[in-house]
Formats: C-alpha cells, sequence, structure tokens
C-alpha cells in the first residue's frame, strides 16, 4: 500500500525517544500488571525493583523528550479535519503528562509504604511523603487509574496511527519512523 510521501519528518533523536518511550511503557505496564498477583517472594520484589527502575527511566525519557521538543518544533500535521487534529494535540498533552506523573506517583507510593526507591540499585531517592498507610492506599489506586488510562490512550494512538497509515494513507506514521523504512512510500 502506498502512502502519500509526507517530508516534514521528526529528528531522529525525536524518534528514539519516542519508540524507547513505547518500549519501557510497553515493558513497564506488562511487568505491572504480571507482578501484583504473585505470592510475595524474591522474584516478586526483583520485580517491583525493575517496575520502579523502569518507572524512573520513563519519567526521565519524558524529560528529555519535552527539553528536545521545546528545542525542536515537530512538523505539522497533514492536512485532516479539525476535530482530529484538535484530538491529536490533546491526547499528545495528555500522553506527556501522564508519561510524567505516573512514575511520581508510583515515587510518591514506595515513599508512603515506607520503602525507599533506589534507582538501578544505585542512586537512592529520598523519599517524598512519609510513611502513611491511608495515603498508600490511595497512591496505589491512583498510580493504577493513571496506568490504565494510560494503557487507553496508547491504544487509541497507535489505532491512530495505524489509521492514518494504512486508512488516509496521508504519511502522519511515516513522520515517526526512519526515512530508510519509508522510502518505497514515495510517490
Amino acid at each position: 500500500m502506498v502512502t502519500r510521501f509526507v517530508k516534514a519528518r521528526f529528528t531522529g533523536v525525536a524518534m528514539a525517544l519516542h519508540w524507547l518511550t513505547l518500549i519501557l511503557v510497553v515493558a513497564n505496564l506488562t511487568l505491572g500488571v504480571s507482578m501484583v498477583p504473585l505470592p510475595l517472594s524474591p522474584r516478586k520484589l526483583q520485580w517491583y525493583m525493575w517496575h520502579k527502575w523502569i518507572g524512573i527511566t520513563v519519567f526521565l525519557v519524558t524529560c528529555a523528550r519535552l527539553g528536545w521538543r521545546a528545542r525542536h518544533r515537530p512538523p505539522p500535521l497533514p492536512p485532516m479535519p479539525s476535530w482530529q487534529h484538535c484530538a491529536a494535540t490533546v491526547s499528545h498533552v495528555l500522553l506527556y503528562v501522564l508519561l510524567a506523573i505516573i512514575p511520581l506517583s508510583g515515587w510518591l507510593y514506595s515513599s508512603s509504604t515506607g520503602v525507599q526507591v533506589v534507582y538501578l540499585g544505585l542512586f537512592p531517592l529520598p523519599d517524598l511523603v512519609p510513611k502513611d498507610r491511608t495515603l498508600a492506599v490511595v497512591l496505589k489506586w491512583t498510580h493504577f487509574g493513571m496506568n490504565s488510562t494510560l494503557f487507553v490512550l496508547v491504544c487509541i494512538h497507535a489505532a491512530a496511527a495505524l489509521w492514518h497509515q494504512f486508512v488516509d494513507r496521508d504519511g502522519t506514521l511515516a513522520r515517526m519512523l526512519p526515512a530508510a523504512w519509508t522510502k518505497g512510500n514515495r510517490p
């Protein structure tokens, strides 16, 4: 299927950070869902540690993405109905907000349970709040709810990208793919 070629593309750094974010988020959502039902064991504790490390990495990568985006404007969207442009803008803002605050909510949750986050097993992060069981319950469900929302938004984002690629064929997805992958899409 031939896609109308869009010359305006994201930078290589923006593409790398985007796909790295996707890999980290999918890995962490999968790990999060898998670790919760496990009985208390060394494996479960290890998975919780990895989950925290990946979460802090998502936060750091998101900060890098926002910094990069502040200095490198994204390419303009191809022509599309105004409601789609508005939906794309709103969904991107929500994705960035969730990518920034979900790791913070996990860190807050960990602090409220009295378990310090030690990034990569090397860098102890300060507790953000004192140990508090009631707050921990609230933060646990907040973290879960925001992750559920992120999952839904990522699915919508992916579906929209695929729709633009295979139905509208407007080159929207090609803007976030390396040029070598889209050479056959030129008219």
